[in-house]
């Protein structure tokens, strides 16, 4: 799928946002600056208006690793793992602890290598069109046949 815009990048990330539920897994993959930011941020950004709050400001955790972001039903972590360089680093994170009832959000997912039940990957690649992105989607479990 090619993105044209800043809206229908928008528009996608309510698709995204609407089906998205509890222990869910949002792989982003694309080098750096191609929008897995701009993604995240339109995605949370539309839940918090949803639930009526006040839209945050979401910027890259590249150096915190990790921002939280709590809503009515559930948290949403978004991580940046572009950083770490082994598994054991990943492994001290504990982002896959059984106690983590909430939505990841990953950027940078090169290190995990466990099986994820519920998993969208979103590969986001630059085209030949300065404000154009190609998306490609790779789902698991109930992602599987998401377009």
């Amino acid at each position: 799928m090619i993105i044209k815009s800043i809206d229908q990048l928008n528009s996608f990330s309510k698709k995204v946002a609407d089906h998205i539920k509890e222990k869910d897994c949002i792989f982003l993959i694309g080098e750096i600056g191609v929008g897995k930011t701009t993604f995240t941020k339109l995605l949370i950004n539309y839940l918090q208006r949803k639930d009526n709050l006040k839209p945050s400001e979401v910027l890259s955790p590249t150096f915190n690793l990790l921002y939280e972001y709590d809503l009515k039903k559930f948290k949403i972590m978004h991580y940046d793992l572009y950083r770490l360089k082994e598994e054991k680093e990943l492994r001290n994170l504990g982002i896959f602890k059984d106690n983590q009832n909430a939505i990841k959000i990953i950027e940078w997912p090169d290190l995990i290598k466990i099986p994820i039940t519920d998993k969208l990957e979103i590969y986001l690649n630059y085209t030949k069109g300065d404000n154009e992105r190609e998306l490609k989607l790779v789902g698991t479990g109930k992602w599987k046949n998401f377009k």
